[in-house]
């Protein structure tokens, strides 16, 4: 249930998910969505959290791989993004992010503290996986001497949130993939 839900938030967002739209995505009836959640509040933020932990194991997996040099680490990430909005774009409609979106709802933030937490948690963990590839890609060379792995961190969150809302004006998938992957030059040697 809680992957069904944060499916459809990370598309449309909390304001736009409507309780007939998580109730259909998880096969349940509204009494049995109520009943194991006391509110689509509280559903939000279950979802959340599962998402964030999924994905942060996801990235994990990639950003810290140490057979990949850390150039690859982050083209690899790149791809991985690129290739989830190319799927979505099949299904007709592009992969959002639940986290971006909650982001971009500010009301979230302040409504539950428990929205607040999460992101900030799921912020200070990512971008410590980026820096740490950052880091490994300057001693293996493939990225820059120069580069300061948090400003290379930021630069890398940053193409990623603008890969999701860019895919939400239908471009192509294959623009988007030379997009991604040339957010990552200025990083690379």
């Amino acid at each position: 249930m809680l992957d069904a839900a944060a499916a459809e938030f990370r598309v449309h967002g909390f304001a736009d998910t409507s309780t007939e739209q998580l109730c259909e995505a998880a096969g349940v009836r509204r009494s049995s969505l109520y009943n194991a959640f006391t509110s689509k509040d509280e559903l939000f933020v279950r979802a959340l959290e599962r998402y964030v932990t999924v994905f942060r194991e996801r990235r994990a997996q990639v950003l810290a791989d140490d057979q990949l040099s850390g150039g690859e680490r982050l083209r690899v990430l790149m791809e991985d993004v690129a290739e989830e909005e190319r799927a979505a774009r099949e299904q007709g409609h592009a992969a959002g992010c639940m986290v971006a979106n909650s982001l971009m709802t500010p009301d979230l933030r302040t409504r539950d503290e428990r929205v607040a937490r999460i992101l900030d948690r799921d912020l200070r963990e990512f971008l410590s996986l980026l820096e740490g590839a950052i880091r490994a890609g300057r001693i293996d060379g493939s990225i820059r001497a120069d580069a300061d792995p948090h400003e290379g961190a930021l630069l890398v969150t940053t193409v990623i949130a603008g890969l999701r809302v860019t895919a939400q004006t239908g471009i192509e998938s294959e623009l988007l993939r030379h997009i991604a992957l040339n957010g990552l030059r200025s990083l690379l040697s």
